[in-house]
């Protein structure tokens, strides 16, 4: 199943890419894996899949030492400052940077690590209540503060839009988002870049890419429904 979901979700990437103009090779699937045993993963794996994305610190330790060693992990969920120190020198991407605090310590433990942090800054572009992110206005002023920071680089934006039934009802905030990483990268300063949009999940992820997306991150859409435990904020 996995499998044929996968070649379902790069078709479409393909057709949204064709729609837009876009070189497929421009959009980086990232599969959301959370809550997945690592023996899903390896099914995804051996499917093609390299990128998957965790929303806890916690998964990202348990799976990271038992699959392979080429597996570009990415921290998509809220991160606590106090776990920062565990992930920083595990994934290639963290998606959720939302406070300078929080970037603070990702610049002093990459160093502690020896390694370079490559971060997001998250937008809460509809600027709900329950959704992490800084503010569209305020992101810009975040970004150039990150910035100043040794160990850690700026390379684009990363937002949650709203859950809605007609995809259609999100193009705004996805426009919203590329609109934003255009007028920051006109800033032209040093150590942002803003080449990385990671904006779409299952229900939106082809109207992401035809406004801009660069990495769309796809849960649902690969692995089925999930059974959790506790309800949680879906990523």
């Amino acid at each position: 199943m996995i499998q044929e979901n996968l070649a379902q979700v790069r078709e479409n990437i393909r057709k949204a890419c064709e729609k837009s103009g876009r070189d497929p090779k421009e959009v980086t699937l990232l599969a959301v894996s959370k809550t997945m045993p690592s023996s899903v993963l390896e099914e995804a794996y051996h499917a093609g899949n390299r990128a998957f994305g965790e929303n806890k610190v916690q998964e990202i330790m348990d799976k990271s030492p038992v699959l392979p060693g080429d597996i570009q992990w990415h921290m998509i969920g809220h991160l606590q400052r106090n776990k920062v120190k565990y992930i920083v020198d595990k994934v290639c991407l963290i998606h959720s940077v939302d406070s300078l605090r929080l970037a603070e310590e990702i610049s002093i433990q990459a160093g502690k690590k020896h390694v370079e942090a490559d971060i997001l800054v998250e937008v809460n572009i509809a600027q709900e209540e329950s959704k992490f992110g800084v503010a569209p206005e305020e992101t810009a002023k975040l970004a150039l503060e990150i910035a100043k920071l040794p160990h850690i680089h700026v390379k684009g934006l990363m937002a949650v839009a709203p859950f809605v039934e007609d995809p259609e009802d999100n193009r705004k905030y996805f426009q919203k988002i590329y609109n934003l990483s255009v007028d920051i990268q006109q800033l032209n300063t040093d150590n942002i870049s803003m080449a990385v949009l990671s904006m779409g999940m299952t229900g939106d992820y082809m109207v992401a890419i035809e406004e801009g997306a660069t990495i769309v991150r796809v849960g649902t859409g690969i692995f089925g429904e999930r059974n959790y435990q506790s309800k949680e904020s879906c990523r």
